[in-house]
């Protein structure tokens, strides 16, 4: 898919991680390349909230399927750190844990794989660096009854940023007290209890950009790439892709994992046999 996406420039092809288009992180983005924190040091995100399994067996209580905190919530948030540093994984660290293995509608046979707690720390770095002078921690439980929590924070060498939610926050070393940057607009279209606000909002405005991208052409046969021009390439969600697996490896062998990206394509059969006998240990 990355050749093909390569191959023909002209067709849009983009990844579907919406946190990126969230007017918060935008703001947090162009924030950063302002130098409101200086020199970036520590990412800190945490992620709170119910259970992400349906309420009959499928695909979301199969770890092999891509069910799970870190392949569903995980990678939008891997992407994310890529878009607001501009730096990415080299080695990972990574913990995932299945706390409900059956509930009152899963039970007998059945028996879930996909984790429900996940915590892993990146030492991030510039493209071709083999240094990681970026320190993240990602915390994702979902065994939290309640609100959803979910909080980006970037802290650098004169200050700090911080999206809980749809706002934005930031203080500066020395302020008194943190200050509102940017509040929530407030969603106003129809509720959606699966999605969380920010990836509410976040799909809202990506779906404006695209709308605005095929508007700019009459023809509408061509797309222009101001609007969408954030969005996350195939590219990106090969090294998202490459990291989450990072992640997986380093929870069974409980050591540090190099992310490396892969340049030709894998054998699947050789893919196949490697998650077979993964899911059987």
């Amino acid at each position: 898919m990355v050749t093909a996406a390569r191959y023909y420039p002209q067709l849009l092809s983009i990844m579907g991680n919406t946190l990126r288009f969230l007017p918060a992180f935008v703001a947090m983005h162009k924030l950063l390349l302002e130098g409101y924190v200086g020199e970036m040091q520590v990412c800190d995100v945490r992620v709170y909230g119910p259970s992400l399994l349906d309420q009959s067996y499928g695909w979301t209580c199969e770890e092999l399927m891509g069910g799970g905190g870190l392949h569903t919530v995980g990678s939008s948030i891997i992407d994310l750190l890529n878009y607001l540093t501009g730096f990415r994984a080299h080695r990972v660290h990574g913990l995932l844990r299945t706390f409900v293995q059956q509930n009152g509608l899963i039970r007998g046979i059945r028996r879930v794989t996909s984790d429900d707690f996940c915590f892993f720390q990146m030492l991030m770095g510039e493209t071709g660096s083999s240094s990681g002078g970026l320190c993240c921690t990602v915390t994702l439980n979902f065994n939290m009854p309640g609100s959803f929590v979910h909080e980006v924070m970037v802290v650098g060498s004169t200050g700090r940023l911080v999206a809980r939610g749809a706002e934005l926050y930031g203080q500066r070393n020395g302020s008194k007290g943190e200050e509102l940057l940017l509040g929530d607009s407030g969603w106003v279209g129809p509720e959606v209890k699966e999605m969380p606000l920010p990836h509410l909002l976040g799909l809202s405005s990506m779906v404006k950009g695209l709308r605005q991208s095929f508007q700019a052409h009459e023809e509408r046969r061509s797309w222009a790439k101001g609007p969408v021009a954030m969005a996350p390439t195939f590219e990106d969600g090969l090294y998202v892709q490459t990291v989450v697996e990072a992640v997986k490896r380093s929870s069974c062998s409980g050591e540090w994992e190099c992310v490396e990206i892969m340049s030709q394509e894998p054998d699947p059969n050789h893919n196949l046999c490697e998650a077979l006998q993964r899911n059987k240990t």
